[in-house]
Formats: structure tokens, sequence, C-alpha cells
């Protein structure tokens, strides 16, 4: 790898985008969202026509509203100031698992009531019965699994992506993408290991991690980012800040990656050589960068290419899929990029697409640039995944030029 670059960082904007419908409804969900998130549940569980014993629908009220205090009161002292790692587990667990019970209280309170209803199963209160337990056997199926598929190291997700501009000798070069790895409040040292692992029995020529490394400051989650120091590539593994490094002191992370061999890619370039075909290797801050306060911290994609041949297909790391409308403006060649998780929880996944124009996969934008997409490689908060399973990514990248008989 050659760099290009002796500049880490610039000043100023490079445009500012107006408030995405998404961030005008988060102004107000948190108002509103814990109430109903535990307030639905109780009442389709216990209050619509089951006849409990009183002991059984007054006791039930009473743990959905210790819930309801308990969660917002856990996550404010785990992700607060206080930042306490139990309670950030007790508050994110309760988040994950109201959000699966409310959910199919909602599905299955209309749904299955109305198909009861249809094929006359059964008076009212054996259907709001058959209901109850529906949604608990459900829910408690679903969580089970989505603990097992956020903590199990990722599969890997091979595919090749041809770019009409990438030269003969560079065909093949194996690129691997982890992202929103999150080390947190709950210790993964050994999956991040295995996640490593995982990353070097690929045999890549560039490594790539687009931010979200953890939810904490590099000094308190050093320990489970440390195994990312033992990531091997032919020739070089480079980083991208997140958002949520812009929540944990964001200068830290970049200087512990660069710490562990990382290339920190702050609105810079490097050239990725082989086969006598150069590909343009840049990164850009995440677009939250600037409103953190942090000096020379934004995302400013003119910066990240000065100096590059024009001529020269791009790849390019940024933290959030909504970058690539500035990518396509650009001509980049293909964009890799994170946070969404794939929706995480389903059907998270209708409010992700409200904010972002790709969930997961490989999308076009424009008349050349593509967009991956990564489910992320660990999980924000609550330690389920439900539909939306974490991958590593190998990328192919395949050039037109080639021979078929090559």
């Amino acid at each position: 790898m050659t760099d290009t670059s002796d500049t880490r960082s610039t000043d100023g904007a490079e445009g500012k985008a107006a408030p995405s419908l998404l961030h005008r409804v988060m102004r107000y969900i948190p108002l509103i969202a814990p109430v109903l998130l535990w307030a639905l549940p109780c009442w389709v569980l216990l209050h619509t026509g089951q006849r409990w014993p009183a002991s059984v629908a007054w006791g039930g009220t009473a743990l959905f509203a210790l819930g309801l205090i308990a969660m917002p009161l856990a996550m404010t002292r785990g992700h607060g100031r206080r930042q306490q790692d139990r309670a950030a587990v007790v508050g994110d667990t309760l988040l994950g698992g109201i959000w699966v019970l409310f959910t199919w209280s909602v599905l299955l309170g209309v749904l299955l009531r109305l198909a009861l209803f249809i094929g006359g199963v059964g008076d009212g209160q054996t259907r709001a019965r058959v209901v109850t337990w529906a949604v608990l056997g459900v829910s408690a199926v679903l969580l089970a699994w989505g603990y097992v598929e956020a903590r199990r190291v990722p599969r890997v997700r091979r595919l090749d992506v041809p770019l009409p501009r990438l030269g003969a000798g560079l065909d093949g070069t194996r690129v691997v993408l982890i992202t929103d790895t999150h080390y947190g409040p709950i210790d993964r040292a050994g999956w991040s290991a295995r996640v490593c692992e995982t990353v070097n029995s690929l045999e890549a020529d560039l490594v790539c991690h687009t931010g979200d490394i953890a939810d904490g400051t590099a000094e308190r989650r050093r320990a489970q980012a440390t195994p990312l120091g033992t990531v091997r590539a032919t020739r070089a593994r480079v980083y991208v800040t997140g958002n949520h490094e812009y929540y944990s002191e964001a200068q830290g992370w970049v200087d512990l990656m660069d710490e562990l061999g990382w290339e920190p890619l702050r609105n810079r370039h490097v050239l990725l050589e082989r086969g006598g075909d150069t590909l343009v290797v840049a990164g850009v801050d995440d677009v939250t960068a600037e409103s953190s306060g942090l000096a020379g911290h934004r995302a400013h994609l003119a910066g990240a290419l000065d100096g590059a041949d024009p001529d020269l297909p791009v790849l390019l790391l940024a933290h959030q899929p909504k970058f690539v409308d500035r990518a396509a403006a650009a001509g980049i060649d293909l964009q890799l990029s994170g946070h969404t998780h794939g929706g995480q929880i389903w059907p998270f996944h209708h409010l992700v697409r409200l904010d972002q124009p790709a969930l997961a996969g490989l999308s076009r934008h424009g008349s050349r640039t593509l967009l991956y997409t990564s489910r992320g490689t660990g999980f924000w908060g609550p330690p389920f995944r439900v539909f939306a399973p974490s991958e590593i990514t190998l990328l192919v990248l395949r050039s037109p030029q080639t021979s078929p008989s090559t």
C-alpha cells in the first residue's frame, strides 16, 4: 500500500444535510415509546378477555409496570454519564425482550385472534388465552434463538463484485469487511479473538473495519479490541470511524487502531497496487463527526480523494450507507458501509429504512456506484439478532478486462 496523503484530517464542512424524517420522529419517541412498548403487551396478554384469576392479572400487570420503570432507569445508568455496565446489560436486555413481545402481541393479537374467530375455535375466553400462550411461546423461542445468533461468530458471506474500471492486475483482490463490532458491557474478548481467527482464514489482501468498534472509550474496551491487532492482510488493514466512536472519545479509538497496526483513513486515501494496476482505497469520518465538536473531525470526501488520479477506480469506506449520495456524485466505484445491522431485531428494519437508502447487501446508486452494506459483525445494545444474522464479508473484486480463461 502507498500512502498518498499526509493530512489525516481537515477542518470545515462539506455540506449539511437537512434532518431526516427518522431524526424528526425520534425526538418524540423517547417520551411515548416505553409506555407503548410495555402497555400494549400487558393489555393483549392479560386484559382482553382471558378472565385470569385476579392474582395472575394484577401480578402480571405489576411486572409490566416494574419493567416500564426499570428499563429506562437501567439504560440511563448504563449508557449515561455513569456508564455502569451491569445496568446497561439489564436495560438492553429488557429493551430487546419487550420489543419482541410487543411485536408479536400486535401480530398474533390481531391475526391469530381473527383466524380463531373465523374458524369458530372456542369462545372469547379460549381464543384470548390461546393468543396469550402463543405470544409468550413465540417470543421465548425467538429471544432464545436471537441470543444465540447474536453471540456466535458470524458466518462468512462471500460474493464477487464486478467493477468496470478495475484493472486486470487487480482481478481477484480479496477484501474482507467487518463492522459494528460494538464491544460493550458484555465482555466479548474471546468472541473478538475468534472473529479475528475467521478473518485470517480468508487470506485477505485488504481488511476493512467501517466503524462502531465499541460502546465505551478505547481505554475501557481495550481488552475486547486488542485481538484486532492479530488480523492479517497481504496489503493493508484500514479503518474509519462510526457514529458510536463519537459518543466515546473518538480520537482515542483512532489512536488505538493506529497502535494495533490499522490504517485510520480519516478523510484520506492509500493506494493498493497489484499486477501493474492500482486501486484507490479512501475513507471518511462518519457523517456525525462534525457535530461531535472534535477539532478536524468531519466527513470530507474531497479531502479523502485529494491527489488521487481520477481515472483510477475507488473503493470508499464510509460508516453509514446514506453517504452513498455523495459517493455517487463523485463517481466512486464501490462504497463499503455498515451501521444498519440489517435491522438487528425484526421488524426494526422498517425504521432503519426511513433513515438509510439500503439495509443490507449490494445495491447500485447512479450510473457507476455500487454500495455494499454489511449487517454488522456484532450487535448493539440488546444481545439479540432476530431475522438479521451477523456477518463477516468476503468481497472478491472482479475486472471485466480479465480473459475468460484466466
